[in-house]
């Protein structure tokens, strides 16, 4: 199964009951936006017992399609990559 936004916005309706429905997509919505623009100018995003999202850089580099075999380059991009918290990991694990 799959949480989406909308379940986000109704778990934070339910466990918050003096917030509206609309305030609770505002909360939301506005920690997206908070989380997306500080990855977006290059910092890190930390958030305590959940995990570290990084923005890594990465050189381009040849690669091949891998259907025809042909080489082509990539280009050089910027990746968010996730490492989760050693709490998290042991709870998953316990699971």
């Amino acid at each position: 199964m799959t949480l989406t936004k909308a379940d986000l916005v109704q778990q934070v309706y339910k466990n918050h009951e003096e917030l509206t429905k609309a305030q609770a997509t505002d909360s939301v919505e506005a920690f997206l936006r908070i989380s997306k623009e500080s990855l977006i100018s290059g910092s890190d995003l930390l958030l305590s017992g959940f995990g570290k999202f990084n923005v890594k850089s990465k050189n381009s580099r040849r690669g091949r399609n891998p259907q025809t075999g042909d080489e082509l380059t990539l280009d050089a991009r910027r990746v968010v990559t996730f490492k989760p918290s050693g709490i998290l990991r042991d709870r998953i694990n316990k699971s």
